[in-house]
C-alpha cells in the first residue's frame, strides 16, 4: 500500500495532520476526545514532512514519529509519514490521494479551534470542506474567534450541533461539527520553548534543522 496504511472500507477514520514537532500530551488528548465525540474508529496522525505555513523546519520526520508513537499509545491509532509517502504538502492534494487510494473510508478531517481560525488561508480549504466533514476541537480559549472565522461563517449551513457529532462520519460533505473539550495545556511551542525536545544534548540532527 503506497500509504502504508491498512483502512477497510467501512472504517470511520479521522485524520489528525501536522508537523507534531514535538508531539505531546495534548495531541493525545483530543484524539481520544475525537474517538469518542466523533465515533471514530481509527486515528491517523499524519506527521507532515513541513508545514507551508511555517517558515522554519521541523525536526527530523523520524525523529518526530518515534516521539508520537511514545505519546500516542493506543491501537486504534497509527502514526503515519503518508505525506511523505505520497509526496504532498498540503492537506487538500493529502486528502485526494488517501479517498483515492482508500475508497469507501469514511474519513473525517480533525483539527482545533485554533486551526479553524486561519482555515482560509489554507490552500484550497474549500474544497477540503466540500470533500470530508471536518470535526473541530475546542479549548475554552479559542472558541469565540473560531466560531466568527471566515471559515465558519461561510459554511454556517453545514454546521452539526454537539449532540449530532457521533454523526459527521457519515455525513455528506461539507458537514462540520464544533465540540467543546476540556484541554490539557501543553503546547509544542511552549516544549521547544523549554529547550526540551530540539536542543538535548546529542540531538545534533533536530539542532541542525532549526537552523
Amino acid at each position: 500500500m503506497k500509504t502504508g496504511l491498512h483502512l477497510t472500507k467501512g472504517l470511520r477514520v479521522g485524520l489528525l495532520g501536522g508537523s507534531f514537532d514535538p508531539a505531546h500530551d495534548g495531541h493525545a488528548h483530543i484524539t481520544r476526545e475525537a474517538l469518542r465525540r466523533f465515533g471514530l474508529d481509527r486515528v491517523v496522525w499524519l506527521v507532515s514532512p513541513g508545514n507551508p505555513l511555517k517558515a522554519r523546519g521541523p525536526a527530523p520526520l523520524e525523529q518526530r514519529m518515534d516521539r508520537a508513537r511514545a505519546v500516542m499509545d493506543d491501537p486504534r491509532v497509527t502514526i503515519s509519514d503518508a505525506e511523505s509517502r505520497l509526496g504532498t504538502r498540503y492537506t487538500a492534494d493529502t486528502i485526494a490521494a488517501l479517498k483515492s487510494l482508500h475508497q469507501g473510508v469514511n474519513f473525517v478531517w480533525l483539527m482545533g479551534a485554533d486551526n479553524l481560525r486561519q482555515f482560509h488561508r489554507w490552500d484550497h480549504w474549500q474544497g477540503i470542506m466540500g470533500t470530508v466533514p471536518v470535526g473541530v476541537l475546542a479549548r475554552p480559549g479559542d472558541r469565540i474567534s473560531a466560531r466568527t472565522s471566515p471559515a465558519a461563517r461561510i459554511f454556517l449551513h453545514a454546521r452539526l450541533r454537539q449532540e449530532e457529532a457521533h454523526l459527521l462520519p457519515l455525513c455528506d460533505a461539507p458537514a462540520w461539527c464544533f465540540v467543546n473539550v476540556p484541554m490539557v495545556s501543553q503546547s509544542s511551542t511552549a516544549i521547544r520553548a523549554q529547550g526540551a525536545w530540539r536542543h538535548r544534548a546529542g540531538d545534533q540532527g533536530a539542532e541542525n534543522a532549526e537552523k
